[in-house]
């Protein structure tokens, strides 16, 4: 330890003043970069992770539905390269049925409204004419995306130029390309819907002129064009109505019996698709009826000789018969008597005309499986037992019961007790990922956040601040050495340097305080005395 008298303390101020002029100019920047970042940073973690709502849409569908979303305060944005829409992944399900509430979006394409518009002045009558066909496929094509499982659809039409000479007339045509959602397909008898309501809006159009396909390229319509394979398709329709029709009842009426799933039946309908038309008559001779009689009487008396050829000779009798004549003529009978009688009967007749369209069912073969019965033992465990005879022959005249069995035209029923397998359990669906919820997205942006703003605090300008305070801190002046007669010792202070100096710097200040004791002990003793009473207080 040695004692040291040294002048008042310097400060020397080196801190943010202290640096260069280049330096102080990359420390601000550097701050305000970081306070920038960290701003940045906070608002992306407070900004909604946004989903696409709706893609390619018309300019006039991107407005109401913008519309839409602002009245109903979605936030929402638009995506400058594609168009899309995008709104609050929390917000999208909401957001759409907002939107189908109010029947957006309608769809691209234009359709009669275009014709409301002024045309101006001088537009031939070709421009008319082919705004009126795009304004009726428009319309068309609004139409048919309006069905559940297109998305959107357009009509082209093929109309050809009316002529006064019928028989160069052509027949128009029309081609529907749909475009359908995910997963979902047309049924034939969506598809030929299609053609029929195309078809009904254009004069002169027929539904086999008109052309299905859907957004992969697919034909939908039927290219079998004779009329003998789609009575076919509708018989066959028919015949599989029917049938599960009848598998319907046989499994309603032994369900309560078996138990859900115990009961498997299929049907097999034998179906008479003949049409007849047959006119019969038919008469009834046991009721006749006289509908008209004509009679007719004619008698004949006198002599035959009296006859002949007109004439005076003939009118004139021989001399010998005319007495004769006169003498007998009253005792003569009448030469001829005729009656002759006609009579109209009428019978009671009857003419039927039976047509017959078709259908009657010529047989059915049904096929009945039944699951054994299932019971509790006493230890909880499901026992299986098999069924009877008895209640086999009593389920079998239940089905007959239930399809109307007629034995003169054929039917038969088959019904036959099984233990049907028991199918594996299915497996939960899998939870969705953490990467697939939006809430997970929030709170990895915050996380994500407060962790750049926290190495920004501490890694950037905390170092940054505890130099440039290091740099300000009080720096102590050299001490000063005193020479033989006590110059330079101001403020009676002596210091006791503990500091790691060097060996030649203590063996000084030992020297030094060594001479100050010889030259004015008085005052050495009442320095020491102040330490004593500084320490002792």
């Amino acid at each position: 330890m040695a004692l040291v008298k040294t002048d008042d303390v310097l400060l020397s101020s080196r801190g943010f003043n202290g640096l260069s002029l280049m330096r102080q100019l990359g420390l601000m920047i550097g701050l305000a970069a970081s306070v920038a970042i960290g701003v940045a940073i906070v608002q992306w973690s407070q900004d909604p992770n946004y989903r696409m709502l709706y893609s390619n849409l018309s300019e006039q569908d991107s407005g109401d539905i913008a519309n839409s979303l602002q009245q109903a305060a979605i936030p929402y944005k638009v995506d400058s390269q594609t168009g899309a829409i995008l709104v609050a992944g929390k917000s999208v399900y909401e957001a759409r049925l907002k939107l189908a509430s109010e029947g957006l979006p309608r769809g691209g394409g234009v359709g009669f409204e275009m014709l409301d518009k002024d045309q101006g002045f001088g537009v031939s009558q070709f421009m008319e004419n082919a705004r009126y066909q795009r304004a009726l496929e428009g319309e068309l094509a609004r139409t048919i995306g309006s069905l559940n499982n297109v998305r959107s659809a357009r009509v082209h039409l093929a109309i050809p130029k009316q002529t006064a000479f019928a028989r160069a007339r052509k027949k128009p045509k029309a081609s529907v390309t749909v475009d359908l959602f995910a997963g979902r397909l047309l049924k034939d008898g969506q598809v030929t819907a299609i053609s029929h309501m195309v078809a009904a809006s254009i004069p002169s159009l027929e539904a086999s002129d008109v052309t299905v396909i859907d957004q992969k390229g697919r034909l939908l319509t039927s290219s079998e064009s004779s009329e003998d394979m789609r009575v076919s398709s509708t018989q066959f329709d028919y015949r599989k109505r029917l049938e599960d029709y009848y598998i319907k009842r046989i499994e309603s009426i032994l369900t309560p019996i078996m138990g859900a799933g115990g009961v498997r039946a299929q049907v097999s309908a034998d179906i008479d698709f003949t049409v007849m038309e047959q006119t019969q008559e038919s008469f009834n001779p046991d009721l006749p009826a006289i509908r008209s009689e004509q009679t007719l009487e004619e008698r004949r008396t006198g002599s035959q000789g009296l006859s002949g050829i007109p004439g005076s000779l003939s009118n004139q009798p021989p001399d010998n018969l005319a007495a004769n004549a006169a003498s007998e003529g009253a005792k003569r009978p009448p030469v001829s008597s005729t009656i002759r009688a006609t009579r109209n009967y009428e019978l009671d007749r009857t003419i039927s005309h039976i047509s017959n369209s078709g259908g009657d069912i010529r047989r059915l073969s049904v096929a009945v499986l039944l699951d054994d019965k299932q019971s509790l033992n006493e230890d909880g465990e499901t026992v299986r037992t098999a069924l009877t005879e008895e209640e086999v022959q009593r389920i079998t005249r239940l089905v007959k019961e239930a399809i109307g069995f007629n034995g003169q035209r054929g039917d038969s029923v088959n019904v036959i007790n099984e233990s049907f397998t028991v199918p594996a359990e299915m497996e939960p669906l899998p939870e969705p990922s953490l990467m697939e919820k939006p809430e997970i997205w929030d709170i990895g942006k915050q996380v994500l956040a407060g962790a750049v703003v926290f190495f920004l605090l501490f890694g950037v300008l905390r170092p940054v601040l505890r130099e440039l305070a290091a740099k300000g801190e009080v720096v102590a002046a050299q001490p000063m050495i005193l020479d033989q007669s006590g110059a330079g010792i101001q403020n009676d202070q002596l210091t006791l340097s503990g500091d790691n100096q060097s060996q030649q710097s203590s063996e000084n200040n030992l020297n030094t305080a060594r001479a100050l004791a010889t030259q004015d002990p008085k005052r050495v003793a009442q320095v020491v005395n102040n330490w004593v009473a500084a320490d002792g207080g």
